[in-house]
């Protein structure tokens, strides 16, 4: 009798064990919603496809606030945000873009942010996926979501290219289940930035006002994501193209790459993660493959 007690209580005791293990692996995940989220179009004079960015984002499956931010008010961009039915911020004081998207972020009073440009379009399920992705852990520590990408050339679509296929590559590394590591992520910016800048959401509980660096005048976007890459927090990676990324000759991109702005501001960028002269030869690959960018 006394021998099937002590069985019972070291039964019970496994059973309490358990049940507490299995507390332990179920921890409350994140409960992000949309009403969490805003996403900030970024306008920078009068631009032709502004309209139809703030379209692409008023039909999300899942509905967000949507508003226009600026450093260069004008009639244009005021009558386009009222066709579109959303408001319209000004920055005071414009300097370079991580000025100015660092306004609209701070502006947000939302826990989530996506820096929209005003020349790119997306899926509607890109927002859907992207709170999916911030639930799918089981702690807060998710720092930033960006998703894979195509372009748009020309009008027509580009699902993929040297560059895609070279930075897809890259991303594939954060998803993996350690993508909160602070060598996985430096190691994969040590050859570049495969980040979409317009991809990203910003999570504003982990990050803090002010994330984005305002010394660079076309690279803020890659310096940002190697000063974030230095402290704790995911950066997890959504493979699927759920936005269009445009090309053209008069976006600020083709601009900085045809002025050589870009490249310089990358080499000081890999100086501070490599040695110079290995620095220096990560640049000239990677600026090869940039000059892809240009519109043919």
């Amino acid at each position: 009798m006394e021998l099937i007690q002590i069985a019972l209580m070291i039964l019970l005791l496994f059973g309490e064990m358990l049940r507490r293990s299995t507390q332990f692996w179920r921890l409350p995940k994140m409960s992000y919603s949309s009403v969490d989220h805003t996403f900030v179009v970024c306008a920078y004079r009068d631009n032709p496809f502004l309209a139809k960015t703030i379209r692409s984002l008023q039909n999300q499956t899942v509905a967000s606030n949507v508003v226009v931010s600026t450093s260069t008010p004008s009639p244009y961009i005021e009558r386009v945000c009222s066709e579109c039915g959303v408001k319209m911020i000004v920055n005071p004081n414009p300097h370079y873009a991580g000025d100015d998207w660092n306004f609209g972020y701070n502006s947000a009073n939302s826990k989530l942010v996506t820096i929209a440009h005003q020349d790119d379009s997306y899926s509607p399920t890109f927002l859907e996926k992207t709170i999916e992705c911030f639930n799918s852990y089981p702690k807060k520590d998710v720092s930033i979501t960006f998703t894979d990408y195509y372009e748009i050339k020309n009008g027509s679509r580009v699902n993929t290219n040297l560059m895609l296929i070279i930075k897809r590559a890259m991303n594939r590394l954060f998803l993996l289940p350690n993508n909160g590591s602070v060598f996985l992520k430096k190691t994969v910016l040590r050859f570049g930035c495969p980040i979409c800048c317009p991809s990203v959401t910003l999570n504003k509980e982990i990050l803090g006002p002010s994330v984005f660096d305002t010394t660079l005048r076309d690279s803020c976007d890659y310096k940002t994501w190697v000063k974030l890459a230095s402290i704790n927090g995911r950066f997890c990676y959504i493979s699927e193209m759920l936005m269009g990324h445009r090309i053209y000759a008069d976006s600020a991109t083709s601009k900085n790459l045809s002025e050589n702005i870009r490249t310089g501001e990358t080499l000081s960028i890999l100086c501070e993660l490599w040695p110079e002269p290995i620095a220096r030869f990560v640049n000239r690959i990677y600026a090869t493959s940039e000059r892809l960018n240009n519109v043919d």
